[in-house]
């Protein structure tokens, strides 16, 4: 048995049994994967993929369980290989982040500045998509941080810790009736088409069970990902937008009008997740605590203690969060 093996099935069940795409990913051959699989089924003696020809067609449950384990055994060699850069050169390594593009675009640029600048040899790499999409990132390995809203939470495998509070404001053109009132209120909004982010999306949850609770539907008429798309919608004149406050900016968009909504729906908090069992190294512990001060590497040990959520919520209990 391989490693190489290990890698080929763990990459194969990861790009949807399709041997080219993998091949291509790895900068291989198609031949030669499908050998080594072959290789390693008649080793253990059993099937890995079930086949109709020459093509795969799905994960037998030995396999399933085979896969997990070489995923298991592929991030131990990881961790070797990270302990070893660590003592062979600090300051030189690979750093792979997945967030949701308000993160990428309005959280983090200071912070991946500043350490670029302190880490010139470590090469960072980022991943948008949702945040169930990056709450499996973090969990199988393909990262190294998560940081999002939603979706950490179901992963028990995670270490999250909280970084900060945020809330929402809403956005409308100069003019709009909204913008006249003494109050906002959630009466008042859910009379308006809004626009606002797509369910599981940046605490999108927060703003559903707001109306929820009044006894109100909201009339979402547009939904995006991307803040700045939802702004667009705004300015189009499809609805009143509802976005993350630091989603705005007064010399970006001078046209919108920005309401406060903080009294209007309850703060979310944002959080950087890691796979239980990572070796974080030096500038990995820098980074966090570039993203979130309170994180020391301290705490960062203290939550790496922590067996389960009950122990990672009474260590951050009494700490105060920053606002945005």
């Amino acid at each position: 048995m391989k490693l190489q093996q290990l890698r080929y099935i763990w990459e194969v069940a990861h790009h949807d049994l399709n041997v080219s795409a993998t091949a291509q990913s790895l900068y291989t051959s198609q031949p030669g994967i499908s050998k080594q699989i072959r290789l390693l089924e008649d080793e253990l003696g059993v099937e890995v993929f079930a086949r109709s020809g020459k093509h795969l067609t799905r994960v037998t449950p030995a396999g399933e369980r085979i896969i997990t384990t070489a995923g298991e055994i592929l991030r131990k060699v990881e961790s070797i290989k990270q302990i070893a850069q660590e003592f062979s050169n600090e300051k030189k390594g690979t750093l792979t982040i997945a967030t949701t593009h308000t993160q990428a675009r309005y959280a983090l640029p200071a912070v991946i500045s500043g350490f670029i600048k302190q880490y010139p040899d470590v090469a960072l790499h980022m991943h948008q998509g949702t945040p169930m999409q990056i709450a499996e990132m973090a969990a199988d390995g393909t990262v190294d941080f998560a940081i999002a809203t939603e979706g950490l939470e179901l992963f028990n495998d995670l270490i999250m810790m909280p970084c900060y509070r945020w809330n929402r404001c809403v956005v409308v053109p100069q003019g709009h009736p909204l913008a006249k009132l003494p109050k906002l209120t959630l009466e008042a909004l859910a009379e308006h088409s809004i626009v606002t982010y797509v369910f599981g999306f940046t605490g999108r949850s927060k703003l559903d069970e707001a109306f929820s609770h009044r006894g109100l539907t909201p009339k979402v008429v547009f939904t995006a990902a991307d803040a700045d798309v939802i702004k667009t919608y705004v300015r189009l004149g499809l609805g009143v937008g509802i976005v993350a406050k630091m989603a705005v900016d007064a010399t970006l968009d001078p046209d919108l009008v920005v309401l406060d909504a903080s009294e209007l729906f309850e703060a979310s908090v944002t959080k950087i997740g890691f796979r239980r069992g990572t070796f974080l190294r030096g500038f990995m512990c820098d980074f966090i605590e570039k993203f979130a001060p309170h994180l020391t590497r301290d705490v960062l040990a203290k939550a790496v203690q922590c067996h389960n959520k009950s122990e990672l919520e009474e260590l951050f209990h009494d700490v105060e969060l920053p606002t945005y």
